[in-house]
């Protein structure tokens, strides 16, 4: 048993220096210079990307103060940094949907089942007391890279 650990063990910490080589920063177009992280960063063949809210790209400012017109621009902004990774919609596999106000859900859901039309990814939506910049609503997207 401790000879099936031991291998394991170096399995393992042979295969980390690995991973950390396929660690990529993606960079797209409408990225804000000067905060502390990345679009998005691909391991392997998964993309992580960061939570995206509905800012007019490039900038810190809101596209809209609705929740239906930042839903649609954080979509944007998803769709926007996947094509830079080389990705798209379809190949999202998880969603987290962080909402200022639960009282918004429904208006989110409509924008948001429209981009995702046919098996749509998981996804989770949780409400807190405050979003970057004012926003109403922030997406994040767990997606697979493309080819």
């Amino acid at each position: 048993m401790r000879s099936v650990i031991s291998l394991c063990a170096a399995a393992l910490v042979s295969a980390v220096p690995a991973l950390a080589q396929q660690r990529e920063v993606i960079h797209g177009p409408g990225e804000v210079q000067g905060l502390p992280f990345s679009l998005a960063v691909r391991v392997g063949n998964v993309l992580y990307l960061s939570g995206q809210i509905g800012n007019v790209p490039g900038t810190r400012q809101l596209a809209d103060t609705g929740i239906t017109g930042q839903t649609h621009q954080a979509l944007e902004n998803v769709k926007a940094v996947l094509a830079a990774a080389g990705s798209s919609l379809d190949r999202v596999v998880k969603c987290t949907v962080f909402l200022v106000d639960i009282r918004d859900y429904g208006k989110m859901n409509e924008v948001y089942a429209s981009y995702f039309p046919k098996d749509p990814p998981a996804r989770s939506t949780v409400a807190g007391s405050g979003l970057a910049l004012g926003a109403r609503v922030e997406i994040e997207c767990l997606a697979v890279a493309g080819g």
